[in-house]
């Protein structure tokens, strides 16, 4: 863990990066860009759940509550999948049942059957989550069936979450590239987006899984998917991979989309990529909307602390460009 005087000085250079980004937000926004994104952090779940080491619940519930101070409006907590598949998920309950709820987040987790939404339902989530894929190799390997079956099985997830006025988010995983069969046509995306738009899910969040997509991609895919699913509807996950991310995301804002998926600190790898990063980092997904005069509703100071804390945590440096240079700049 940082010594204290140094956490002080970080704390302080944070505060001028922060009154810097405080004066951007004044300026004028760019025109046909949203003056509001919603961000969605899955650093609890996606991010922690490909660490090799179990991370201690009472971690988890540190840094869930240092995210929730920072004014996050959307919080994936964790995912009720069997321990035997993910063992990092498995204190989901006892995370759920420790952390300290403030009333403006939603606090959601990943489910992909009714046994483990019936789970989350016990636990009091906000909202719940469904995965699918716009690959049918993925599909199979992930989520061990076709993507027609997963639709099949998805579908008593959200009627039962219908019956108890939850609502449900829809993932599509590989919309832009496969691991397995390589590039995704953009149609694919689309017919499986809309599957999961009819099944009730109000939100459908496009990840590129393996980070291979470009500004270009992305202004195509959003072109093509938003034909099926209204453009308010969709959301953007990026990964890293290839430095992209950023450019990406600004792309999905120039083609109207407003809700972005990141993880604190840039938790996650990509498991498809050998060394190579996963989840674009919050952080310097937040200091981009500020740049842009984009609202966002998060203190980017305290954003950074909790990366600094799980980082510090885990023995290594925040995966942030944006803590990075401000450690470097000390």
């Amino acid at each position: 863990m940082a010594a204290p005087r140094q956490l002080i000085n970080i704390t302080n250079k944070i505060r001028k990066v922060y009154q810097q980004q405080v004066r951007q937000l004044t300026q004028v926004s760019i025109a046909g860009l949203p003056s509001f994104v919603k961000i969605v952090e899955v650093g609890p779940r996606d991010g922690l759940q490909n660490e090799k080491d179990i991370v201690p619940s009472k971690i988890k519930v540190e840094l869930i509550n240092k995210l929730s101070e920072s004014g996050l409006p959307v919080i994936e907590v964790t995912s009720f999948v069997s321990p035997k598949w993910v063992p990092q998920m498995g204190d989901h309950k006892e995370v759920l049942a420790e952390i300290q709820r403030k009333p403006n987040v939603v606090y959601s987790a990943l489910t992909p059957n009714l046994k483990g939404f019936k789970s989350a339902v016990e636990s009091n989530v906000s909202e719940v989550a469904i995965f699918g894929a716009a690959s049918e190799s993925f599909s199979k390997k992930n989520i061990n069936c076709s993507i027609d079956e997963s639709i099949e099985r998805f579908r008593v997830v959200t009627e039962a979450a219908k019956d108890r006025n939850i609502p449900v988010r829809g993932y599509v995983s590989c919309v832009m590239g496969c691991p397995y069969e390589g590039d995704v046509q953009p149609q694919k995306v689309a017919e499986v987006a809309k599957k999961l738009y009819e099944l009730g899910c109000y939100e459908i969040s496009l990840g590129d899984t393996i980070g291979v997509g470009t500004p270009g991609l992305v202004r195509e895919l959003i072109s093509t998917v938003s034909k099926q699913v209204p453009v308010d509807r969709l959301a953007i996950h990026c990964h890293d991979t290839y430095g992209q991310a950023l450019a990406n995301i600004f792309a999905a804002l120039q083609m109207g989309v407003s809700v972005v998926d990141s993880s604190v600190s840039g938790l996650g790898g990509c498991p498809y990529a050998k060394g190579a990063s996963g989840n674009v980092s919050t952080e310097d997904v937040v200091y981009l909307m500020n740049g842009l005069s984009i609202k966002t509703g998060v203190n980017l100071p305290k954003l950074i602390e909790a990366g600094h804390f799980i980082s510090s945590y885990l023995g290594r440096p925040p995966g942030s460009k944006v803590a990075q240079a401000t450690k470097s700049s000390l």
